[in-house]
């Protein structure tokens, strides 16, 4: 694997996901139903669209014809099927050459429209727009009152190895 940086980076989405899932199973299912309802749509517009990267970047077609469903699945059904997204993430940035992250892929946007963008373009976007939608889960958390997760690097970074907050100068 030639970007650790990239294996890195999907590792903590699976663990910023995880933070945010753990979070949302705390909300009060009936006083907070709207938050706790857009907030797994949000989320579930995460997932779709993880799931139509990981078909483009397959070079298959993803059957979707939209960013996301018509029903909302349960909180617990989302997690199990994003675990299983994040999980193949992980495992395949780990498999690729640097070759393999320039090549340019063709493929479809949901509204027929085509595209061209390299393997590590489509990981990065892949990265970038979780991002923004947890951010956004995050500020329905926080007008409920409730703390969200932090969600950054750093945290995660210091997290998944405690040994770098004990570094000697």
């Amino acid at each position: 694997m030639n970007s650790p940086l990239l294996a890195s980076l999907f590792k903590y989405k699976a663990w910023a996901n995880e933070e945010l899932f753990v979070c949302l199973k705390g909300m009060e299912e009936t006083a907070q139903r709207a938050e706790r309802h857009t907030a797994i749509r949000i989320l579930n517009h995460v997932y779709v669209v993880d799931r139509i990267f990981e078909a483009n970047l397959q070079e298959r077609r993803h059957g979707h014809t939209a960013t996301n469903t018509p029903e909302t699945p349960t909180l617990q059904s989302l997690w199990e099927s994003v675990q299983t997204t994040d999980r193949w993430y992980c495992e395949y940035v780990s498999t690729l050459s640097r070759d393999a992250l320039e090549e340019q892929i063709e493929f479809a946007f949901v509204d027929g429209d085509l595209g061209l963008m390299s393997r590590e373009e489509m990981l990065a976007h892949v990265l970038t727009h979780g991002s923004y939608h947890r951010g956004a889960v995050g500020r329905v958390l926080a007008q409920l009152s409730i703390a969200p997760p932090r969600d950054i690097l750093t945290q995660y970074l210091h997290t998944a190895e405690p040994e770098r907050r004990r570094l000697q100068r």
